[in-house]
């Protein structure tokens, strides 16, 4: 699987892909994260990329030729299952996007600035607008960070328990059981008896039915949603 990103702040997406899950999905040939400076695209002396909106307003917009270029010049050399755009007003990402996009290939992510991009871009080159959540951030590199995430962790391989992903929260329009680790007793404080059992059918019971209740107090428009 190919991620292409584009921004105008490469060195803020340096971090969230050089650890943990996402670092070891790098190493394994599974995953490959390409981070692209829009600057680079730009025709003018100073590599400016955004200009001021047609019409008035406040802000500045990102302009079409640097992402058409980039976007372009990558496409040139393989193809591409979505342009996704990290924007406020696309769809909400959730785990059944991630899982949708999780047997997909390649993608290649724009990330936004200032007060938007130009509509051509989306209404020419994007083929899917992901938000993650209900709020504005100063730009798409952070969303992005957490779209490749969301996503990498899935491919068959990255985890090394399998069946950890299939059981996350979310995953069957459920909250997650709690869980435990040792000590089994930490200051009086132990865990439920059934954990020690050894019942595998009876533990898996109950961890269902602890979800169904965690999701019923905390999110109870996910059960509406899977009826």
């Amino acid at each position: 699987m190919r991620f292409d990103i584009i921004t105008v702040l490469p060195g803020l997406l340096e971090s969230p892909f050089a650890h943990s899950i996402l670092q070891r999905a790098q190493k394994k040939g599974l995953a490959e994260i390409h981070v692209h400076n829009l600057r680079d695209y730009s025709t003018n002396k100073h590599k400016s990329v955004d200009d001021y909106p047609y019409g008035g307003g406040s802000g500045m917009v990102m302009m079409i030729e640097p992402f058409a270029a980039c976007i372009e010049k990558l496409k040139a050399e393989r193809d591409y299952d979505e342009v996704i755009f990290l924007t406020p007003d696309g769809e909400t990402l959730n785990q059944g996007i991630a899982n949708q996009l999780s047997i997909k290939q390649n993608f290649i992510l724009l990330c936004g600035h200032y007060k938007g991009i130009d509509q051509r871009i989306r209404d020419l080159f994007v083929t899917r607008e992901i938000s993650i959540g209900d709020y504005v951030l100063s730009g798409g590199e952070l969303p992005a960070a957490i779209l490749v995430d969301a996503v990498v962790r899935l491919i068959p391989g990255v985890l090394s328990d399998e069946t950890s992903a299939l059981s996350d929260s979310f995953q069957d329009d459920m909250l997650d059981a709690p869980v435990y680790t040792r000590p089994a007793d930490w200051r009086g404080n132990k865990i439920p008896d059934i954990l020690l059992s050894g019942n595998t059918p009876e533990i898996e019971k109950w961890r269902f039915e602890q979800a169904l209740e965690r999701t019923r107090q905390r999110r109870p428009d996910l059960l509406e949603r899977g009826e």
